[in-house]
């Protein structure tokens, strides 16, 4: 490789700037502090030329050993990892700084070899993409999925801002506790008091995992918190179903919203019943509500419906029921265990990369049921993969009517709160409807009961 490059066909050639490059390069050698500014969002494969990003790259592996940085230690670190020669010897380090009239300007440089860099990467994952639907033997839903994991590849490179100073961070921690002053909290809506109370409502970026063992609600406290945060205020709700159909979905949100069970709808209404009923529709069919129904999901398809569906119409709460029905790719030889835990990583960061609260299903192993004590607890996770470890919130249901039939409270379900990140725990009681499956406060605002 010689001192300058080949002639090219500039029309062809992808995004970049042999001058930023250099200029980067040389601002560094002249001095050699810039690095710094530089380092944390820069990377050797950045440059488009390869001999400006072997020089790169040597500049950060003196700067790990904390060596110093200069035309001299630089020629010696290619020439110790087999380089100089390639990039056109230590003639060309000197070009680098004689290219460079000034070394204040380097994160500016930078900048412009960043942007090159993303743009070829776009440009890249665009081939693929357009392989990937030219495959007419593939799976469309497989198809978006992995077009959107190597777009995805290329944007999550790219994040602005990941160093925050403290007058912004505490600027945005003052217009957090502003909100909260105004509207006690600063969450999604529950519609459950209490539990507000204790969680300030659904975080932006939470995990929450709501978890039982069979036939304790889980589904109907996903449906409820649905219709009583799209009822509070402007949210839109996506909501993934691996267990039902859209349409038993629908049919409970109807039966919450009536009164008029799900059998009743099945079996036939009566005239009074049916008013209500193309009321109660007419109610539901306004909600901005959306569901999939899709079965065996896996993470990769289900954030890339959430991330069409949120740049399309805007989601502000996700829910998936329930999180063991789901797949994931894993490596030879793992086991379910790891499976969920791939899920339940994917699961937050896709929390935090739409920054909205996820609220996700989880059934719990039949080890509850052969305790004295069946309340389940946060050791009940242990042999769920990473559940306990990515969840921000984990709330326990349990009905002891289901156990205790005669001596039990009915119709009280408890919404054990075993996991709060930011904040306390506790119990909180609700009101369980079992025939419309519906969940509400068991006490009025203040505790009243």
């Amino acid at each position: 490789m010689g001192n300058s490059p080949e002639p090219v066909n500039a029309e062809r050639m992808a995004p970049h700037s042999i001058e930023a490059e250099e200029a980067v390069l040389g601002s560094i050698l002249i001095n050699p502090d810039v690095l710094f500014g530089v380092m944390h969002f820069l990377k050797p494969d950045d440059f488009f030329i390869v001999r400006n990003g072997w020089v790169f790259e040597a500049m950060l592996r003196l700067s790990e050993r904390r060596d110093p940085l200069d035309y001299l230690t630089v020629v010696a670190e290619l020439a110790t990892q087999g380089r100089l020669a390639e990039i056109g010897g230590a003639a060309y380090v000197t070009h680098l700084v004689n290219q460079t009239p000034s070394g204040i300007y380097a994160e500016g440089y930078a900048r412009i070899v960043e942007r090159a860099a993303i743009r070829r990467r776009l440009l890249n994952s665009a081939s693929e993409i357009a392989a990937l639907a030219h495959r007419e033997d593939s799976d469309i839903d497989a198809v978006v999925a992995q077009a959107h994991a190597s777009l995805m590849a290329v944007t999550s490179q790219y994040r602005r801002d990941e160093l925050a100073s403290m007058p912004r961070l505490t600027s945005e921690l003052f217009d957090e506790v502003e909100l909260a002053r105004s509207r006690a909290q600063i969450g999604i809506p529950t519609g459950f008091y209490e539990l507000d109370n204790i969680l300030g409502g659904l975080q932006k970026s939470d995990f929450v995992l709501v978890a039982g063992r069979p036939g304790m609600g889980k589904t109907a406290l996903l449906l409820s918190m649905a219709l009583n945060a799209v009822r509070a205020g402007p949210v839109h709700v996506a909501l993934f179903s691996l267990e039902m159909s859209r349409l038993q979905i629908v049919q409970r949100l109807i039966a919450s919203e009536t009164g008029i069970s799900t059998d009743k709808q099945r079996r036939g209404v009566s005239d009074e019943e049916f008013h209500l009923f193309t009321e109660g529709m007419d109610r539901i069919s306004e909600l901005p509500i959306w569901i999939d129904d899709s079965g065996a999901l896996t993470p990769l398809q289900l954030q890339a419906k959430a991330v069409r569906l949120h740049n399309e119409h805007r989601v502000d709460l996700i829910m998936v029921d329930y999180l063991q029905l789901m797949t994931a790719p894993t490596a030879r030889g793992e086991n379910r265990t790891q499976e969920v835990s791939v899920i339940s990583r994917c699961l937050k960061q896709l929390a935090r990369e739409l920054n909205v609260p996820l609220v996700a299903a989880a059934q719990l192993s039949r080890a509850v049921e052969a305790r004295n004590d069946k309340r389940p607890t946060l050791s009940d996770l242990r042999e769920s993969g990473s559940l306990e470890q990515d969840a921000d919130i984990v709330l326990f249901l349990y009905r002891d009517d289901y156990y205790n039939a005669e001596t039990a409270k009915v119709n009280q379900t408890d919404v054990i709160i075993s996991k709060h990140r930011n904040g306390p725990t506790g119990t909180v009681p609700l009101y369980f409807e079992g025939k419309i499956t519906k969940f509400g406060n068991l006490r009025r605002p203040g505790g009243l009961s």
